[in-house]
Order: structure tokens, then sequence, then C-alpha cells
């Protein structure tokens, strides 16, 4: 199982209605339902941190590192979203990670919205994008 060379940003800038956003993706050559389970367990401290996430509409979460949110929606092998707030800010921004089946194995995906500013975007694309490549090496 091995990880494909690149990480894509997706989105860039700002949006009307979702404040600034970022996205980025990687695909992995590793079936979907392998890579679902890995983030919904496992895979949990790599991309929200050390602390219980339930797959549960309305389930509130407060990870060690004082990231805490409810889960806005969720779909089975599909998505979660979430709303995310580190205790250093402010404001709810609003996090979605997805996977989707591809022929080359399978697109995880990471949508953040609702970022305050270019400076916020900036720093939440350097920090998806290594959580992207950590969680591909994780699942190699």
């Amino acid at each position: 199982m091995n990880a494909a060379p690149n990480t894509t940003p997706d989105n860039t800038g700002s949006k009307k209605d979702a404040g600034w956003e970022v996205g980025v993706r990687e695909t992995v050559d590793v079936p979907l339902p392998v890579v679902w389970q890995y983030l919904v367990s496992a895979g949990v401290p790599v991309w929200l941190g050390k602390g219980e996430l339930r797959g549960v509409k309305g389930f509130t979460y407060s990870m060690a590192d004082g990231v805490r949110g409810e889960v806005l929606a969720y779909t089975e092998g599909s998505k979660i979203r979430l709303s995310w707030r580190p205790d250093d800010w402010p404001h709810d921004t609003v996090l979605v990670i997805s996977v989707k089946e591809v022929e080359a194995g399978t697109t995880i995906a990471i949508h953040h919205q609702e970022l305050a500013d270019r400076d916020e975007r900036r720093m939440m694309l350097g920090h998806w994008k290594n959580v992207v490549g950590d969680l591909a090496k994780a699942l190699s």
C-alpha cells in the first residue's frame, strides 16, 4: 500500500459564504473501507488530536490539545463535518474530512472553512498538508 507522491491544495482564498478556506487532498493506494476505518479509529489522533470522537451528529468533543467542537454531520464511509476550534481562537470554524474511491485507491480530502483571514488560512494550509502527509504515511 503506497501513497501517491503529491499533496494537492485545492482551494485558494476567500468565499463570500464560507469566509477564508483551505483544502488539501492526497490519494493513497489503499481501499476506501480500510482508509475510513483508520480515520475514525486509530487515525483520529493524527487529524484531530488525542481524545474521543464518535460518529454521531451532535456529539461534542474536546481533545487533549484544546481543540473542541461538535459533530455537525456524519456519513459512514464518506464524510465527517464538524465545528473545530482551538482553545486560543476566538471563533469556531468548520472542518470536513472526506474520502472518495478513485482508480488509484482512495482520496483523503480535508476542507477547512470559516477561517478568519489570510494569515489563519496560510497557517492551516501548512498544518493540513502535514496532516494528509502523515495520514498517507500511516496508511502505507
